[in-house]
């Protein structure tokens, strides 16, 4: 064993301990892999630092920007409505959809041009059911990655099996050959989560209404938001937000109010409460409880409904004073109608002398804090006003829909895959249809970088030229003949097994074409020299190449760990077990049916 196979052992050994304990960001890690390449002169200084232009990099660039552009038009909003009309809310069943649509969709085009399709309208389904974008954009990312075994067309190891399967002197695989093993392994996944994503999914058990507004802790102020349903038993029932005095007797706040489909941020005082109505109410705990418990209310665990609430790119808390030339000195917030005119809701006092006042009856002057909450778009709007100076920072308001270039971001897509259908390689194709998204203003040029999630691009790049060490010291063939040789008088199912563990280990380090390639040649003659059908077992690879779930190395994982806000260990304990089962349908379909 030569010493540049040694150093690439430790620096694999190395990297695998980086990306299982999640100390150091994988991008910081994966800078760290390509200078230790480069500083120990196992591969040349070009090559360590080939990762920043290698086609997956510059593709998934595109890819990026392209969906980017897509999430800007609001196109998938369609797509996320009938989705929710088919699912409905219950998570198991909207990620089961999903899945079952990108998988299919995936399995004639590109997996990463599937996803990036996707993530906008699994984006909005998240936003509008209440579930966590966790527990869908990795069902997505995975759906997408299974999606690509379906057929022959989908994924690069299998569309380079057929050249390799003829250099070698085999016959060629057909489009649907595969079709059996892929579909098998679609619907595995699919079963997968939807009986184990409340186990193996992350963001189950976070708090997502909770905020973490500047101005709640400046004040000691409460970090949630709480939601409730007005049931036909509850004595709110006929009654008006002023009637009920809420603000003096019981120190809470209704933010919004929910009725027949229709929203109401700020409600006036002079609402009346009905059955069926869901409101947003903020306060101190025990006066909540208070609250809920005088009325017989339920309130929700995480906010559904009102999910916009709790987001602070949506709506947040501001300070407001009077000018002192403003003619609405002397008056109270009642004769302001601060809730009516402005769409604010009042929060608390703070007078001259810094100290909180309760009670909301005081009449304004110039000096006088007032912290209020609102969407952002309102508070914008009372900025503008110059009734009132707004001293701390107000968020710009979200962009509208560019709802007049759906056309052109869908006819960009399609050109973009009909480029790739048509052998156009695939950096070249997305990287050209996303300039395209720029010259035709679906997205603006201040928006390119910030489309580009750079973390993404550093960990990718980083870790190319560990695969390419792994390949050209040897490491790789050294590897898989031991092991070759040591299964070589084990049972055929068992000699599948190995190869299939094998392939999906190669694949988690270097690009599963590059594994492929590697492995492909050498089980041909492993195959004929066992008297295993060689075409099987070349299958099989081809197939174990796309099983790389456990560390976020493919590039479909890579795409989605900064939208999916996933670490390391998200990938290992959802993705372990999806790649024991992925090895055991795909051994066990290759057995049985392939030869």
């Amino acid at each position: 064993m030569s010493t540049d196979v040694i150093i690439v052992f430790i620096i694999l050994f190395a990297a695998v301990i980086m990306f299982s304990m999640d100390k150091i960001r994988n991008d910081v890690a994966s800078i760290i892999i390509m200078l230790s390449l480069a500083w120990s002169e196992v591969i040349p200084l070009d090559q360590a630092f080939s990762g920043f232009s290698s086609n997956a990099v510059i593709a998934i660039m595109g890819v990026m920007i392209i969906g980017y552009g897509i999430e800007k038009t609001g196109i998938m909003d369609t797509f996320a409505q009938l989705i929710m009309k088919k699912a409905g809310t219950q998570e198991n069943r909207v990620i089961a959809t999903v899945m079952a649509v990108a998988g299919l969709i995936s399995s004639f085009m590109q997996n990463i041009g599937a996803v990036a399709l996707f993530l906008p309208a699994v984006k909005k389904i998240g936003n509008k059911s209440g579930i966590s974008h966790q527990r869908l954009i990795m069902p997505l990312a995975f759906a997408g990655i299974l999606g690509g075994t379906v057929t022959m067309v989908a994924s690069g190891p299998l569309i380079i099996l057929n050249d390799l399967l003829n250099e070698g002197g085999y016959d060629s695989y057909g489009l649907f050959s595969v079709t059996p093993v892929g579909l098998g392994l679609l619907i595995a996944g699919i079963l997968y989560f939807y009986l184990l994503s409340g186990k193996v999914l992350p963001g189950g058990e976070e708090k997502d209404q909770e905020r973490k507004d500047e101005l709640l802790d400046i004040y000691n102020l409460p970090k949630e938001i709480h939601e409730v349903e007005i049931k036909e038993d509850c004595e709110l029932i006929g009654k008006t937000i002023e009637e009920l005095d809420i603000w003096r007797i019981f120190g809470i706040h209704i933010l919004a109010l929910w009725e027949s489909g229709s929203k109401t941020y700020i409600p006036w005082r002079k609402t009346t409460f009905k059955e069926g109505q869901v409101l947003a109410i903020f306060g101190e705990d025990d006066h909540l409880n208070q609250f809920f418990k005088a009325f017989n209310l339920e309130h929700q665990h995480k906010l559904v409904v009102f999910r916009e609430l709790g987001d602070e790119k949506e709506a947040g808390f501001a300070e407001i004073i009077l000018p002192p030339d403003s003619n609405l000195k002397g008056k109270t917030l009642e004769e302001i109608s601060l809730r009516k005119n402005y769409r604010v809701e009042p929060i608390t006092y703070i007078n001259t002398d810094g100290k909180r006042l309760n009670l909301m009856d005081w009449e304004m002057e110039p000096g006088l804090k007032v912290i209020v909450f609102a969407r952002w778009e309102d508070l914008n709007s009372l900025k503008e006003t110059k009734d009132f100076v707004v001293i701390s920072e107000v968020k710009p308001p979200e962009e509208s829909s560019r709802a007049d270039k759906k056309l052109h971001a869908m006819l960009i897509l399609g050109t973009g895959i009909l480029l790739i259908l048509f052998g156009v390689p695939l950096p070249l194709s997305f990287l050209s249809a996303a300039i395209l998204m720029l010259f035709t203003k679906v997205i603006y040029k201040e928006e390119i970088y910030k489309a580009i999630d750079w973390k993404t691009v550093f960990l990718l790049a980083g870790l190319i030229p560990l695969g390419t060490a792994f390949e050209q010291t040897g490491a790789a063939r050294l590897t898989a003949e031991a092991i070759i040789n040591i299964v070589e008088s084990w049972n055929v199912i068992f000699i599948l097994l190995v190869i299939g563990l094998i392939t999906s280990f190669f694949s988690l380090f270097m690009s599963n074409v590059a594994a492929t390639v590697l492995l492909v040649p050498l089980i041909l003659i492993m195959g004929e020299s066992f008297g295993i059908d060689p075409r099987g077992l070349a299958l099989l690879v081809a197939v174990a190449a796309s099983n790389s779930f456990i560390i976020p190395t493919h590039q479909v994982n890579a795409y989605i760990m900064g939208p999916g806000n996933y670490k390391t260990s998200d990938y290992m304990k959802a993705g372990g077990i999806m790649s024991a089962i992925f090895l055991l349908v795909s051994t066990l379909i290759v057995y049985f049916f392939y030869i």
